[in-house]
C-alpha cells in the first residue's frame, strides 16, 4: 500500500468515526494517530484500513476497541511527584480560601491521577468541601477508573511517588489488597463526578477552581490545544489554576495571555483578571 493510499484511509476512516460516532480524532496530531491505528489494525486483524472502516460503521463492538488503541490509559498514581508536591505546598493554600472547591481532572484514564487528588485534598483537610471532576472520551477507562481497582505489582511505585509527593499518610491505608489486585477505598468515590466529555468538541460544563490536564494536549494538532486551553480558560474563575503535562505548554497558545506561571518548572498555571 502506498503512503498517499493509506493516508486517505485513515482520513476517510477517522471520518466516518466522527460522522457516526461523534468521536472527533481528526486534528489529533498526525504521527501518533497514524502509529496507533496501524497497532489497532493489526491487533484486531484488519487487513486494510479500509476494512477496519466497514467494520466500525457496521459493527457497534469496534467502537470501544478502537477507542481503547486512540485513547492513553497507562498512568500512575501521583506521577511526577514534584508536580503534586507543588499543588499541596503551593496551591492548596490558595485553595483552603474557598468554601467550596471544584476540581476537573480532564482526561482521567484509569482514574490514577484522580485517586491522587482525591487522597491529597484527605490529608490536607479539603475534601468534604471538594467536588471532584473526572472525565474521558474513553467509556472503559471510565468503567475502570469508577472502579479503582489496579495491579498490586503497581502500588509499590504509587506508594514511592506518594511518598515523594509529600505523603502525610501511608498510600496502605486507602486500600485493600486481594488476589494480586489492589481495591482504592470506596469513600474514595463519594466526592467524584464521572462522566464522558471530549475537550474536542463538548463545552465548558461547570466553573472550576482547579483543572489537571496532563499529557493529553501532546496528542493535539495545535487548532486543537488551542480549543482545550479555551475550554479551560473559560471554566476557571479569576485566580483559578491550570495543571499541565511536563512536556505541555501554554508558551505558543493563542490564550498564553489569560494566564500566568505560577510554578513554572512543574507547569502550573493561574488565570489572570479578564
Amino acid at each position: 500500500m502506498s503512503g498517499k493510499t493509506e493516508e486517505i484511509e485513515i482520513r476517510l476512516l477517522l471520518d466516518a468515526l466522527y460522522q457516526k460516532y461523534h468521536y472527533d480524532f481528526r486534528n489529533y496530531a498526525p504521527a501518533s494517530v497514524k502509529r496507533r491505528l496501524r497497532t489497532a489494525r493489526e491487533q484486531m486483524g484488519f487487513r486494510s484500513f479500509t476494512a477496519l472502516q466497514e467494520g466500525l460503521l457496521h459493527d457497534q463492538g469496534v467502537l470501544p476497541r478502537l477507542l481503547n488503541y486512540l485513547t492513553v490509559q497507562v498512568s500512575e498514581m501521583f506521577r511526577d511527584p514534584s508536580y503534586y508536591r507543588a499543588i499541596r505546598e503551593k496551591v492548596v493554600p490558595y485553595l483552603r480560601t474557598y468554601p467550596s472547591l471544584k476540581v476537573w481532572v480532564a482526561g482521567c484514564g484509569a482514574g490514577e491521577e484522580l485517586y491522587s487528588f482525591v487522597i491529597l485534598f484527605r490529608e490536607e483537610g479539603l475534601e468534604r468541601r471538594t467536588l471532584f471532576y473526572a472525565t474521558d472520551i474513553n467509556q472503559d477507562a471510565l468503567a475502570a477508573a469508577e472502579a479503582g481497582i489496579y495491579d498490586l505489582d503497581r502500588l509499590q511505585l504509587f506508594t514511592e511517588n506518594h511518598r515523594k509527593s509529600g505523603g502525610k499518610s501511608s498510600l496502605s491505608d486507602y486500600y485493600s489488597a486481594a488476589y494480586q489486585r489492589a481495591s482504592l477505598d470506596k469513600t474514595l468515590r463519594q466526592r467524584v463526578v464521572f462522566s464522558d466529555h471530549s475537550l474536542v468538541t463538548d463545552a465548558v460544563f461547570a466553573e472550576m477552581h482547579l483543572i489537571s490536564c496532563r499529557n493529553v494536549l501532546i496528542y493535539f494538532d495545535r487548532r486543537l490545544q488551542d480549543r482545550a486551553l479555551r475550554l479551560f480558560r473559560d471554566s476557571l474563575p479569576r485566580k483559578g489554576f491550570l495543571g499541565l503535562g511536563s512536556k505541555e505548554s501554554l508558551r505558543f497558545s493563542d490564550h498564553a495571555g489569560s494566564f500566568a506561571d505560577f510554578v513554572r518548572e512543574e507547569k502550573i498555571y493561574q488565570k489572570l483578571d479578564a
